[in-house]
């Protein structure tokens, strides 16, 4: 949403007005020679000048510099009043195309201090270029300065001090230049006709003094110190900022509390104290904010008659909006964003008229959208996202909505939206975000109208059948579309969306689709897409060279991977996994330098892991799994992939041992080499895995670009707890090494117990011997442990009893002995998890010998264990005289075999006879 401010262009023009009288075209006066001079050697400081914004400054003898651009003089006097070389940046949503044209028309090089020369100078703006370093002391000078910008312009250093000298300074804009910083503000004091300061970003975390300097200032009406580190003033509080309209103190993490002095600014027209939220004792002239509510805010901010603008956003504010909040009639923009703030919507919102912006997302809002929303004529921009509403919306709540142009409600419970087939909504939106609601199960036909449309959210909809013709063609460049987790069917031929397509869960047949050249984001997993990659990637027309993210994962794709990659530099991450693909991996895999995220996995590729991935130097996620790789893990692994999270080798036919130079990887949080011939033994440096010692590092996983809607967050398949899942927003948790089903030999060493933020290890199906070292009660955050099929001799160590968080636990299957640990967690699982070894106690059912006597439970269960089985003996007796009494003397004498034979013979004949009679 965009940010408030209140408009200056009152001021502008009072300065302008001073010499508009006086710029008349039509003067035969001419600038002053010594002051085109100074302009000329500004110019020659200037390192480049990539789209010739100063061509009109030639140094050609009777050149009236007045007719320059940027240049403004006094028609009557000739002299050089105005400097304005600043730019206008995009808007955050223009193409890149705007993009480029606008850093390629920044000045970049040094200010001439022979800007002096220019006394009667009153307006300099160079802001949004690039000069860099500090900011030039001699700018302290400009004694007639009434106006200065150089915001955004890449300056860093201390603020001058001098630039206090400026005593007719009204507008101050130092914003945006990261680096600057100041001890105090204490210069501040000298500008007493200030009427708009700006220091954003300025780091002033030791300019304890701020509130108290800023406050004295009689004529300021705009204060902006977003960003800037701000430190609470421990001294007495007395604040007299007398004409203060516009406060900005947004982002500085500052406010543990309510700074309670905004409540007595009548004056007040907008209030950002946005993005304050820290715990610790409050200050003078402040009140505890956890102990403040929405309410106490809403109370208190009614004295403010004039507010026009109130953001506080992420503040962790809580309680429940009451009828108060209409009290607010002048109010056209109000942002709770990301707060805790539940209960329902009041009816009483329908009071402000005025407003122009409402964003309430991200809260714990509950009930139903009130219908006197409704009444909110002017609203053009309603975010009502990642809340708990619910229930069925008509359409008279948008009838009067006639200016809404930004409609965000995705991701509450359940809202239900199904209009009459033939509803044309009267708004005609640019942004539409209503995931997660009920719309389908026809594709919605409102959406027909919608001509000026940039981007939709309709995912997760309860959506069926086939999109639209008419859907595609409601823009020619999408910026975003997000149609995913429908039941979404049919073949697409093209995708008209510049910036982020998400279709992944659903129907979808045919050829992967075509894309736009400036697509970022394709997101298509999940579908029933077949065919080859080659004819998406190599031999289209169109040249995906800004693409970051291509996701077809969970495909009916076939074929090789081709091997057209050098073109896809930007790709930071990139999913196959799931598909039907085969042959090699090809070697201009290896040329996407910025790849963050590979996943190959459950192919059909084979070959040895090749070496051309080495040079993915700052991949964090490596999925290789499911596949026929062969030969050994490369070293190169551990010393050039030194980024890696994740690294998933299971079930492939790697052999070999597992090479040391693994254990370089301390940002390594999950690896699995599961399933494969590897052999040897468990290298000892595995305790220098640190990411597996100390906290999980998911800072690292939080830095992929998957934040849209938001985008899935990357995600990858693990097995942990003896099954296979999928993790995505919890990834950046999971500490985990799995070995299972391999031929490693060798034992457990004491050192694996210094990996004690480790959640899952699996080491079962090897031929490991020895004993479980008892260090293994160190991984407190153990939650799954396997150790089965394997050779380990000796007792369960007993601090393994003190595993809290343990809920997976096998041993079976080795030779194990004595009793088992007594602890809520070891006897807590079932017999099956000590199974196929000699252990005694609870859960198992054989009971322990204690003190060399056997208790009555062992007596008895060996009383049990040797207690004659009187019909095994009867069987076996029984076998014994049938066969040594019949069967054994027919083969040992052959008097008596004739003799048995001949007697078969005459009763066979008997009973043909027999047969043959009965048959008459």
């Amino acid at each position: 949403m965009r940010a408030f401010t209140i408009s200056f262009v009152g001021l502008l023009v009072a300065l302008a007005a001073t010499h508009i009288s006086f710029c008349d075209g039509n003067s035969n006066v001419h600038c002053i020679e010594s002051e085109r001079q100074a302009l000329l050697k500004f110019k020659q400081d200037l390192i480049t000048d990539p789209s010739n914004r100063l061509s009109s400054w030639v140094e050609v003898e009777g050149e009236d510099c007045c007719e320059w651009i940027g240049v403004f003089c006094n028609n009557l006097t000739g002299h050089v009043y105005k400097l304005h070389l600043g730019l206008l940046p995009p808007d955050d949503d223009a193409p890149d195309a705007e993009w480029d044209a606008y850093y390629l028309t920044k000045l970049r090089g040094k200010i001439n201090p022979f800007l002096l020369h220019l006394k009667h100078l009153s307006f300099l703006d160079l802001s949004n270029n690039d000069f860099g370093g500090e900011i030039p002391e001699f700018i302290g000078s400009l004694m007639s300065l009434t106006y200065l910008n150089l915001s955004g312009a890449y300056f860093q250093g201390a603020i001058p001090q001098r630039l206090g000298n400026l005593s007719k300074l009204q507008y101050l804009d130092l914003g945006h230049n990261y680096g600057l910083q100041a001890k105090t503000l204490q210069w501040v004091s000298g500008l007493s006709a200030l009427r708009y300061l700006d220091l954003t970003w300025a780091n002033l975390s030791n300019s304890t003094d701020w509130l108290q300097l800023t406050s004295r200032l009689p004529s300021l009406v705009e204060l902006h110190l977003s960003q800037c580190n701000l430190n609470h003033d421990s001294s007495p509080i007395s604040v007299n900022y007398t004409s203060l309209a516009v406060l900005d103190l947004s982002s500085n993490m500052m406010f543990s509390s309510v700074p309670t002095w905004i409540f007595s600014l009548p004056s007040l027209v907008s209030i950002d104290i946005s993005d304050n939220s820290m715990e610790g004792l409050p200050p003078n002239g402040f009140n505890s904010l956890s102990s403040w509510s929405i309410q106490n805010w809403l109370s208190n901010l009614t004295r403010l008659e004039r507010l026009e603008s109130l953001n506080v956003a992420s503040n962790n504010l809580h309680g429940q909006l009451t009828d108060k909040i209409g009290q607010f009639k002048s109010l056209s923009y109000l942002s709770l964003f990301g707060n805790s703030i539940s209960g329902p919507i009041p009816f009483s919102i329908g009071k402000l008229s005025l407003l122009k912006a409402l964003d309430v997302s991200n809260n714990q809002l509950n009930g139903s959208l009130p219908e006197s929303l409704g009444q909110l004529g002017n609203l053009e921009h309603l975010d009502v996202s990642n809340n708990m509403l619910e229930g069925n919306i008509s359409e008279m709540l948008f009838t009067n909505l006639t200016r809404l142009r930004i409609l965000k409600a995705s991701n509450n419970n359940m809202l239900t939206f199904k209009p009459n087939p033939s509803w044309v909504p009267p708004f005609h939106c640019q942004h539409i975000g209503l995931g997660k609601w009920q719309l389908g199960p026809q594709f919605p036909q409102w959406l027909q109208s919608q001509k000026n449309l940039s981007s939709i959210d309709v995912s997760d909809a309860g959506i069926s059948g086939v999109v639209p013709t008419w859907f595609w063609n409601l823009s020619t460049e999408f910026s975003n579309v997000n149609i995913s987790h429908n039941q979404l069917m049919g073949g697409i031929s093209y995708l008209p969306v510049i910036s982020i397509v998400d279709l992944s869960s659903n129907q979808f047949t045919g050829p992967l689709p075509q894309s736009s050249s400036h697509l970022e984001y394709l997101i298509l997993s999940r579908n029933l897409f077949s065919g080859s990659l080659s004819n998406f990637l190599c031999n289209s027309s169109t040249k995906l060279e800004d693409l970051t993210i291509l996701d077809v994962e969970s495909n009916h794709l076939s074929g090789e991977i081709p091997d057209c990659w050098k073109n896809l530099g930007l790709l930071s991450v990139l999913n196959l996994g799931n598909n039907n693909l085969s042959g090699k991996v090809p070697r201009s895999l290896g040329s996407m330098g910025g790849i963050l995220s590979l996943d190959l996995r459950n192919n059909s590729l084979f070959g040895e892991i090749p070496s051309a991935l080495q040079h993915l130097t700052y991949m964090l996620l490596l999925d290789l799994s499911g596949n026929q790789f062969t030969g050994s893990i490369p070293t190169w692994i551990g010393y050039n992939l030194s980024n890696l999270v994740i690294l998933n080798l299971r079930s492939n036919k790697l052999q070999g041992h597992i090479p040391d130079q693994i254990c370089a990887l301390d940002s390594l949080q999950v690896l699995d080499l599961g399933y494969n011939n590897i052999s040897g033994t468990i290298p000892k440096c595995f305790s220098n895995l640190t990411a597996m010692a100390t906290k999980p590092l998911e800072k690292y996983l939080r830095f992929l670009p998957y934040s849209f809607w938001p985008v899935p967050r990357l995600g990858t398949t693990l097995v942990m707890r003896g099954r296979e899942d999928e993790y995505s927003t919890t990834l950046g948790l999971v500490t985990s090494i799995d070995l299972s089903v391999n031929s490693i030999t060798g034992e457990l060493y004491a050192e694996l117990g210094n990996l004690t933020r480790l959640r899952s290890l699996n080491m079962s199906g090897n031929l490991l011997t020895g004993k479980i070292p008892e260090t293994v009660g160190n991984m407190e955050w153990l939650e799954s442990l396997d150790l089965s099929m394997n050779r380990l001799r000796g007792e369960i160590p007993s601090s393994l009893s003190k595993l809290n968080f343990l809920n997976h636990l096998n041993l079976s299957y080795n030779s194990l002995t004595g009793q088992i640990p007594s602890g809520t967690q070891l006897q807590s699982f079932d017999m099956f998890s000590y199974i196929g070894n000699h252990l005694c106690g609870p859960p198992v059912t054989a009971n322990c010998i204690r003190n060399g006597n056997v208790t009555n439970g062992g007596s008895n269960e060996r009383r049990k264990r040797f207690k004659v089985n009187w019909l095994y003996v009867s069987i076996v007796l029984g076998f014994a005289m049938g066969f040594w009494g019949v069967v054994a003397p027919l083969f040992l004498s052959k008097s008596w075999r004739f003799a048995y034979y001949k007697k078969l013979e005459r009763i066979g004949d008997k009973l043909y006879v027999f047969c043959a009679t009965i048959a008459r």
